[in-house]
């Protein structure tokens, strides 16, 4: 939470000297701030090329939208800084909307809603991942995400250490430096199903309260952007009537996920 905080700080601070310089814009072009390295969602793949589920919604919207699209990635704790000094114009990165964050940016409505679980390893004996039963275990996630924040008020008996990506986690609990891992449970899916099923397995119930969880992963906008706001609902709203959102909802995932 206290890494959150600082950065919530940072924004706020970025959002007073932003606000000076807003303007009226035609949105011919618009800057897409994605992290990059949270498959399948969005990531960069062997070939060097952007691409995940977030990319493919990205470019979806702006197709819809009829303006250019570019991409900008940056490090995840960076990106409301970035979108509030003026480096990208929205955040496709599965960032859930929470109150917290509408603090300092605006969020259009949302494109998808995943619950957070934990992962455990299979040898660890873990049956039960309450906070009193997970004391003394040591607990992976990725910093200042609402699942961290979680972890930081509701598991003060745990070990938890938190990495600046989702898969430097999983990669520490397969190679059994951590007990479990408590994340976004689409990524979580994603990751059993290619290498962690031998080590690893779902436990324990699905997380999904709105007070701490959010509303489900939304565009990041600058809350001066109104007008792009707009622009991106009325997409979305076209690429779920279309059936542009299903086309690429199943071309990642073997279920529905809005």
């Amino acid at each position: 939470m206290m890494i959150w905080a600082r950065c919530v700080g940072a924004a706020l601070m970025l959002l007073a000297i932003g606000s000076s310089v807003a303007a009226a814009k035609d949105w011919d072009t618009v800057r897409i701030g994605t992290e990059g390295s949270y498959p399948p969602f969005n990531y960069v793949g062997p070939d060097k090329v952007l691409k995940g589920f977030d990319v493919d919604i990205a470019k979806a919207l702006c197709r819809e939208m009829q303006v250019t699209c570019t991409f900008v990635v940056q490090d995840w704790e960076g990106l409301i800084p970035g979108l509030l000094a003026h480096k990208f114009d929205a955040i496709v990165a599965s960032m859930s909307i929470t109150d917290e964050r509408r603090k300092v940016v605006a969020f259009t409505d949302k494109y998808y809603l995943a619950p957070a679980r934990f992962v455990v390893r299979k040898d660890a004996g873990i049956s039960d991942v309450g906070p009193r039963a997970m004391e003394g275990r040591t607990i992976g996630a990725q910093a200042s995400t609402i699942q961290a924040s979680y972890l930081e008020e509701e598991y003060g008996g745990s070990d938890i250490r938190l990495y600046q990506t989702e898969e430097e986690a999983t990669r520490d609990l397969k190679a059994g430096r951590l007990d479990a891992v408590f994340g976004n449970s689409v990524v979580l899916y994603g990751w059993l199903s290619k290498e962690g099923t031998d080590c690893c397995a779902f436990t324990g119930p699905s997380y999904s309260d709105p007070e701490h969880f959010g509303l489900g992963a939304g565009i990041a906008l600058r809350k001066e952007d109104d007008d792009l706001k707009a622009k991106f609902d009325k997409a979305l709203d076209a690429i779920l009537a279309d059936g542009t959102y299903k086309t690429i909802n199943d071309k990642y995932f073997p279920f529905s996920i809005y």
